[in-house]
């Protein structure tokens, strides 16, 4: 594999760790701040599927960038 192809796997890798650990912060204190405001329970669900959907990119990605270094 092409130190290019590394280096642009490396950035993706990169950004897509940096996506997970800021859902996690931001998804803590979306719950946080629902709790402290009253939120209704069906708003506070909706922090709950944007997190997992940000989580389901996520893992797609991890298991491209998985498959091609498998292939390189």
């Amino acid at each position: 594999m092409s130190s290019e192809t590394e280096i642009r796997l490396a950035k993706k890798a990169r950004f897509v760790g940096f996506v997970m650990a800021a859902t996690m912060v931001i998804w803590f204190g979306a719950q946080w701040v629902g709790g402290e405001m009253g939120l209704p329970v069906r708003f506070v669900f909706l922090f709950d599927l944007a997190a997992l959907a940000a989580f389901v990119w996520a893992f797609v990605n991890i298991y491209q960038i998985w498959r091609a270094r498998q292939q390189g």
